[in-house]
């Protein structure tokens, strides 16, 4: 599987995947059932943006992501995620 893995595409599928859950809508449903999708979409967005914003490399089998967490000077342009 090493050996077929395109790292970049695979960041840019994640990168699809935040923008999917983004603007996907909600069921109509109300109280306690509306509030966990609403949890459950933010947390999607969140872990599928971080892995988006990783940079990655695969070195003897090994994938290696790194990801930033540090906040972004304000005005570098950044996506906020």
């Amino acid at each position: 599987m090493a050996d077929e893995l395109d790292v970049p595409a695979m960041l840019e599928r994640f990168r699809q995947r935040a923008t999917a859950v983004r603007a996907r809508g909600l069921p109509p449903v109300e109280g306690p059932e509306r509030r966990r999708l609403i949890e459950q979409a933010r947390l999607d967005y969140q872990d599928f943006a971080i892995i988006a914003d990783a940079t990655g490399k695969l070195e003897d089998g090994i994938l290696h992501l790194e990801v930033d967490l540090r906040p972004r000077p304000a005005g570098d342009g950044g996506s906020g995620s």
